[in-house]
């Protein structure tokens, strides 16, 4: 591979194996993508109790890698002239109108008041619209989450619209705008494509998204001849730390009612490896323009207010790092300052996660994509991330 040294890159295999040897870890499976030269490593297994072993085909759940995806199908409408970042969210979803913020009070004795400006698209691309997750247990807004049936997933009977209601009648966590904070917002976007588009939005991602990428491996649940291929989720047992598997292992197996626009695909490495190379070419791959190069800049530039970082102006993150020196922009985190975090990055690299501890990046100046896999719930276990990085880059010697 083009200015890679080949035995360094070795390195990655021993210390992820290190991960699976001691249990912590059921396998795991990463893409080096840089110049049009595509190396990939794995081990492991995707299925321990069945002795399956990880494969380069093997399905993984997501979870909220499926963000930066919505965020495309968003921005490929704008282009198109459908809506502005600045207008409200209230003009096709009408129950987020007159929102109420949070002001203090515990769950039956929440103490609200009126949003001072209304929810607006660029809100939901950059999480500051005060929405919020049932699962952070963070605040009196969380637990309300949670109360209604929110934490890791939606109460059974409810689809995407009806989400959308329950959240609209939930107060913000703070005034949009003012503060950054992970949550529903790319599900309310996703609702926003289905009711410009006038597809539920599995449709819309399938024809506009997927399969002009040739993308033929994701989903929002696994067909049946494909399930053996699908890795199961584990968690780290508490008192030994060794991956434990998760009853939520078989849930993509089902159709949903709730189509996830945050959370809820299942990808194959392959598949994945496609999207992030359109990213990296400017919103084109092998002749299908999804978005122009001057969106996607705009998409991987950092929108915080000030050119603020996420340990500045966002509230405490779901992730194994911090994110010092970390921007967002339209469906990303964006590196602002690749000293700021203490591992290796470089300025414009844009990426996200999910929340089994996959992981990809976009390095633009590096030319270079970078995937993982693996399915250990949750994410901020163990600091794959920093280490991947670390990995990765000191194998660049070009």
């Amino acid at each position: 591979m083009s200015g890679v040294d080949a035995a360094r890159l070795g390195r990655l295999r021993p210390h992820f194996d290190r991960y699976v040897e001691d249990g912590r870890l059921p396998g795991w499976l990463v893409v080096v993508h840089r110049d049009d030269e595509t190396h990939v490593e794995y081990s492991g297994r995707r299925d321990l109790e069945a002795d399956l072993p990880v494969e380069e085909d093997t399905l993984w759940r997501i979870y909220s890698m499926t963000k930066p995806i919505t965020s495309v199908a968003a921005m490929m409408l704008w282009e198109e002239g459908h809506f502005e970042l600045k207008d409200p969210v209230s003009r096709w979803l009408p129950e987020f109108a007159d929102m109420r913020v949070f002001r203090g009070g515990a769950m039956a004795k929440v103490v609200t008041e009126p949003a001072r400006e209304p929810i607006a698209i660029w809100h939901l691309l950059t999480h500051t619209s005060g929405l919020t997750y049932g699962f952070h247990h963070a605040n009196p807004v969380d637990a309300l989450y949670r109360a209604a049936g929110f934490e890791w997933g939606s109460p059974p009977g409810m689809d995407l619209e009806a989400c959308c209601g329950a959240w609209a009648e939930l107060p913000l966590l703070f005034q949009p705008g003012s503060e950054w904070n992970y949550g529903v917002s790319t599900d309310v976007l996703g609702r926003v494509v289905e009711v410009i588009s006038g597809q539920p939005l599995d449709e819309f991602l399938a024809a506009r998204v997927l399969a002009p990428l040739g993308m033929v491996e994701t989903w929002f649940s696994t067909p049946a001849p494909e399930h053996d291929r699908l890795a199961a989720l584990y968690a780290p047992d508490p008192e030994t730390g060794r991956a434990t598997r998760s009853p939520a292992s078989d849930a993509a197996k089902r159709p949903p009612e709730f189509l996830s626009g945050g959370g809820g695909l299942v990808s194959s490495a392959a598949d994945y490896l496609r999207f992030t190379r359109m990213l990296l070419g400017g919103g084109e791959l092998d002749g299908v323009r999804l978005l122009s190069p001057r969106t996607l800049r705009m998409m991987a530039s950092n929108h915080l207010p000030g050119h603020a970082d996420l340990e500045a102006f966002g509230r405490p993150l779901f992730a194994e790092t911090t994110f010092d020196g970390v921007g967002f922009g339209l469906g990303f985190s964006v590196v602002e300052d690749p000293v700021a975090g203490r591992y290796p990055s470089s300025r414009g690299e844009f990426a996200w996660g999910g929340a089994a501890s996959t992981a990809f990046w976009v390095d633009p100046d590096e030319r270079m994509v970078v995937l993982f896999f693996t399915q250990l719930l949750p994410s901020s276990t163990y600091p794959i991330r920093s280490q991947l990085h670390q990995m990765v880059h000191q194998a660049l010697v070009d």
